[in-house]
């Protein structure tokens, strides 16, 4: 393949690495998304057959900032993508874009939610902005890949762990998670076979945010203490809602693509995660 990646940040980056490795023609670009004729100069300059769309706002350092930076929020997570998908389409491109799984709430009486089923959490003016550009970007002629609460080996930013560490009292529901690792894997296989449509792309499973956190405990830090609190103590120190939900990834294994269990998953990610931070303590002694 040959894929421009529209975003440079944390994901876009992610992408760009494994795609290198495996072979394929890549080029990150920065273009702003929401400018037409930045875009046409990208695509038409480097001519790709795949365009993979990364960039987005989710707030920093949560989506809080989305609440105050609306306009921001709005342009990247629906006028781009739809800039995107004009210039696709005129330009005979195949286009994939960065979706979320953070537009449910619940487990849908056990079953999790499936592409099919409408978004039914608003909570968030993020959410409502992803929710929005999926339901304009439709499931034709384009890839949409739902990623949900991203999980990496490595203690970065962008990493759910790394996240929930930093606080000591947490919300604790059942969620489905993306390992990053397995979501580029089963991206990439998907967009090998030019498959359109929307994908729940994460691994089978739930896990709790105390459960992810006991499980840091016991491999990374048996000193890291926590406690959880209420959705209810929650929403008294944030601008706005989290939602907590279950997605159902039957659609993606039917295409062969079968990503590890979730809890299987994650504890060889933090098996990886505690050697990095132990390679990172050697390095400042």
């Amino acid at each position: 393949m040959k894929v421009l990646i529209f975003g440079r940040g944390w994901m876009g980056k992610k992408f760009f690495d494994y795609l290198n490795l495996q072979g394929h023609t890549v080029v990150l670009s920065d273009a702003d998304i929401t400018r037409e004729d930045q875009v046409v100069h990208a695509i038409r300059t480097h001519a790709p057959d795949t365009i993979l769309n990364c960039a987005g706002k989710k707030g920093t350092p949560n989506v809080d900032w989305c609440e105050s930076h609306r306009e921001e929020t709005f342009r990247s997570n629906v006028l781009g993508p739809l800039v995107l998908k004009t210039v696709c389409e005129r330009e005979g491109k195949y286009f994939v874009h960065i979706s979320t799984g953070c537009i449910y709430e619940g487990n849908n009486n056990g079953r999790g939610w499936s592409e099919k089923d409408s978004p039914n959490y608003f909570g968030s003016f993020y959410s409502r902005t992803k929710a929005m550009a999926e339901d304009l970007l439709g499931d034709g002629n384009i890839l949409q890949l739902r990623l949900r609460m991203p999980v990496t080996s490595f203690p970065e930013s962008g990493n759910l762990v790394t996240k929930l560490v930093a606080y000591r009292r947490i919300i604790s529901f059942p969620n489905s998670l993306s390992i990053v690792d397995d979501f580029i894997h089963a991206a990439t296989e998907l967009m090998k076979k030019s498959c359109m449509g929307i994908y729940n792309v994460t691994n089978p499973g739930t896990v709790t945010h105390a459960q992810i956190l006991d499980l840091y405990k016991e491999l990374v830090d048996p000193n890291y203490s926590y406690s959880v609190m209420s959705m209810e103590e929650l929403m008294r120190i944030t601008k706005t809602g989290r939602c907590n939900c279950v997605l159902d990834t039957s659609k993606l294994a039917a295409e062969g693509i079968k990503m590890p269990p979730i809890r299987e998953a994650l504890r060889n990610a933090l098996s990886t995660y505690a050697l990095q931070i132990d390679a990172q303590n050697s390095t400042s002694l």
